[in-house]
């Protein structure tokens, strides 16, 4: 393939031009320019004497493009205006580097995303990103800036800080009309499983057999790997799950989920979720996310706090 060499004009002589055009107007393409009338009247000359063309018919106190003037303004305006869009481009990615935020995937379903909408629309200028994984990341990569964790206090990051405690309750769609979780209501309806091991209270084997029912046997089990996933079928109907109250308390105050049995906070003492952060004196915008994460925590561990005296006192009365 042959090479052709290729002559431009200077990039200041087609701005000049470009500006004149835009304007019709060399007064006030100056202004624009910041550059003087003559500047801007000896830039048009240059440029058309190195293109061997006359670009404008001036007249007085007017102006207006030649044939082939009109032309080169189509194409030098365009040209211009994608160079200035990739400028901008580059800028904006050196600029708005993303704030990232890891958490499992229960936790960013059911605790972060419903959130994230308000916080952008107060804060439009910063990008989060979140990185939803149930597996632990180490946070000195740099691939993340913040991190919720979920674990007891002993194996909390040096340095985190307590979001909210842990508390489950087994609820249910209102359509399901399960009042009371006893031997009579199990046996009519499927239990919805999460399928984590590791953490009994989250199991219905461990919640049945504190509640001396281990022997009876559901309507059905229905199993699911993801947390968010067991509740969105809770929200379906398709069963009873176990709530962490935490994480769904907005379902509750809605009325789109209801409590069937008494919070059980004592079973999974000690654990809770917490705010990790990759820097110790993060730039700006990590700061403004995590403050963000910081109050909506301090609400939910007040809203907790009455759910679960709701939901004592529920269980109470239920019993007698």
């Amino acid at each position: 393939m042959r090479n052709f060499p290729i002559r431009l004009a200077s990039l200041d002589l087609i701005r000049g031009f470009v500006a004149v055009g835009r304007r019709m107007s060399i007064t006030l393409a100056a202004e624009d320019l910041f550059l003087t009338q003559s500047a801007v009247s000896r830039q048009i000359i240059a440029l058309e004497e190195a293109l061997g063309v006359r670009l404008l018919n001036r007249g007085y106190r007017s102006i207006r493009f030649t044939a082939e003037g009109e032309r080169f303004f189509r194409v030098a305006d365009s040209a211009l205006q994608q160079l200035q869009d990739g400028v901008n481009a580059l800028a904006s990615g050196r600029d708005r580097q993303p704030v990232t935020i890891t958490a499992s995937i229960g936790v960013t379903g059911l605790w972060i995303m419903p959130r994230l909408g308000g916080f952008q629309q107060r804060h439009p200028d910063i990008d989060v990103r979140v990185a939803a994984n149930n597996k632990v990341v180490d946070l000195r990569t740099k691939s993340a800036d913040i991190a919720i964790r979920y674990c007891d206090a002993e194996s909390a990051p040096p340095g985190s800080r307590r979001l909210f405690g842990e508390a489950v309750a087994p609820v249910a769609h209102p359509s399901l009309g399960v009042r009371r979780l006893d031997a009579d209501s199990i046996a009519k309806q499927v239990l919805i499983e999460y399928d984590d091991s590791n953490r009994p209270w989250l199991q219905w084997a461990d919640r049945l057999l504190s509640m001396g029912l281990s022997a009876i046997k559901p309507k059905g089990v229905l199993h699911y790997n993801q947390y968010d996933q067991a509740i969105r079928a809770a929200l379906e109907g398709q069963g009873i799950a176990l709530g962490r109250i935490a994480l769904i308390e907005p379902l509750l105050s809605q009325g789109r989920l209801v409590a069937v049995g008494g919070a059980d906070a004592d079973h999974a003492r000690g654990y809770a979720y917490w705010l990790v952060q990759a820097d110790s004196t993060p730039r700006d915008d990590v700061q403004v996310v995590l403050d963000w994460i910081k109050a909506e925590a301090q609400g939910v561990e007040l809203r907790l706090e009455d759910e679960l005296k709701s939901l004592l006192l529920t269980a109470d009365s239920r019993s007698k």
